[in-house]
C-alpha cells in the first residue's frame, strides 16, 4: 500500500511517501480501506514535537487520527458482516504506529463507526477528534444533559468562541442541532459568515470594544456554557459574560500560558472551569460522544464545505506535508487528504 511515513520529529520535509505491507487486523480490530484522511493541529503537533520527551513512540510513524473508508478485513472476535461496511475513524494513530495517511489503516472496532447513508466520506472524515471535542464540551455544563440530541439543550445559551474552526464549526451545528441558542465569536465578517451558515443564532467581533456589551444584548442573563479554544485570552470576558452556574468548557491551550482569573467572582457565581483533552477522556465517554455525532450526521445536522460553514481543503496523498503545513499555519476551514 501508498503510505506517509516519518522516522524522527522535525517540520514537514521529514514526511516520506513510501510502500509498505498491508497491515492485517489482529484480535478485535478492523481493517479500513481509506478514502480520505483529516488532518489535525494534533497531525503536525506530534511530527514536530514527538511525544512528551521529544523522541517518537515508534520506530516509524504513518500520521493522522481521523479518516473515513470501508472496512475490507476484521480480526478474531469481530462480526465478519462488518466486512463492506462504510465507517468514520478517529483515534487511528493515538499511541498506535498507524494512522489513516494510508490507503489501508487497521484500528480497534470500536473506532470504526458506521458511517449514515447520507453522509460522504470526506464528511465523514472531519468528524474524529474536533466532533469528539465538541460534543463533550457542550455536555460540560452544570445540570446538563448527558447526552445530545433534540432539546437536549433546549432554553440554554451556548457561546462558542472561535466559531469558524474545526471543533467551533461542529460546536455550532451539535448545539443547534440540540436546541441551544448559539452565539459564536469570530474575528471578521467572513467568519461571521461562516458561523451563520453552520447555524449560529448571532455572532460578535471579539476583537471589537462592545463585544462583551453585545454579547450581554443577546442573552441579558448572560450565557450558560462558552466551547472555549482560548481560555487563557478571553477569560475576562469569561467572567462578565457568564451566568450564574455557568461553565467554561476548554479543548484549546496558548503554549504555556498560565489561566488566572479573580476567584471571589468566580466562587460566588458558582461558576465552572472544565478542560478537555479528547485523547484522556474515558472509553465510555468517547463511545457516546461517537454515537451521537453519527445520529447528529444521520439526521442531516453535520455538514461540511463552503455552503455550511466549513470550506475543505483537499490535498492528495503524496503532499501530506503541504497539508498538514495549511493546518499549521491556520487556514480557514478543514484539510483532507484524498486517498482512495
Amino acid at each position: 500500500m501508498k503510505a506517509i511515513i516519518y522516522s524522527s520529529i522535525g517540520k514537514s520535509d521529514v514526511l516520506r511517501f513510501v510502500d509498505r505491507p498491508v497491515p492485517e487486523p489482529g484480535p478485535g480490530e478492523v481493517r479500513v480501506r481509506v478514502a480520505v484522511s483529516g488532518v489535525n493541529h494534533s497531525d503536525w503537533k506530534g511530527r514536530q514535537f514527538g511525544h512528551r520527551n521529544g523522541t517518537l513512540m515508534f520506530p516509524e510513524v504513518i500520521p493522522h487520527n481521523d479518516g473515513s473508508g470501508v472496512i475490507d478485513a476484521v480480526g478474531a472476535g469481530v462480526d465478519r458482516e462488518r466486512i463492506g461496511q462504510r465507517v468514520w475513524v478517529w483515534e487511528a494513530a493515538y499511541k498506535r504506529p498507524h494512522g489513516t495517511a494510508a490507503e489501508c489503516a487497521v484500528v480497534p472496532s470500536r473506532q470504526a463507526v458506521p458511517l449514515p447513508a447520507n453522509i460522504s466520506f470526506e464528511t465523514g472524515a472531519c468528524f474524529g477528534l474536533p466532533a469528539v471535542a465538541a460534543q463533550r464540551c457542550l455536555l460540560a455544563g452544570q445540570k446538563g444533559p448527558d447526552r445530545l440530541g433534540s432539546g437536549a439543550l433546549s432554553g440554554r445559551t451556548v457561546l462558542v468562541a472561535g466559531g469558524a474552526g474545526a471543533v467551533g464549526h461542529t460546536a455550532i451545528q451539535l448545539g443547534a442541532w440540540s436546541g441551544a441558542t448559539v452565539i459564536a465569536t469570530v474575528s471578521g465578517p467572513k467568519k461571521a459568515e461562516l458561523a451563520r451558515r453552520a447555524g449560529a443564532a448571532h455572532t460578535v467581533e471579539y476583537r471589537s470594544e462592545t463585544a462583551e456589551s453585545d454579547i450581554r444584548a443577546i442573552a441579558p442573563q448572560g450565557v450558560d456554557l462558552i466551547v472555549e479554544v482560548a481560555a487563557t485570552e478571553n477569560i475576562a470576558t469569561h467572567l462578565e459574560v457568564l451566568a450564574p452556574n455557568g461553565t467554561v468548557a476548554a479543548y484549546g491551550t496558548e503554549g504555556d500560558s498560565v489561566l488566572a482569573f479573580p476567584t471571589k467572582k468566580a466562587i460566588g457565581r458558582n461558576l465552572r472551569f472544565q478542560f478537555v483533552l479528547v485523547m484522556t477522556l474515558s472509553a465510555a465517554d468517547k463511545d457516546l460522544a461517537s454515537a451521537d455525532i453519527t445520529r447528529a450526521a444521520a439526521d442531516g445536522a453535520l455538514a461540511v464545505g463552503e455552503e455550511a460553514g466549513l470550506p475543505i481543503h483537499r490535498f492528495p496523498l503524496q503532499r501530506t506535508g503541504e497539508a498538514q503545513d495549511a493546518v499549521q499555519a491556520g487556514i480557514l476551514g478543514k484539510v483532507v487528504v484524498e486517498i482512495g
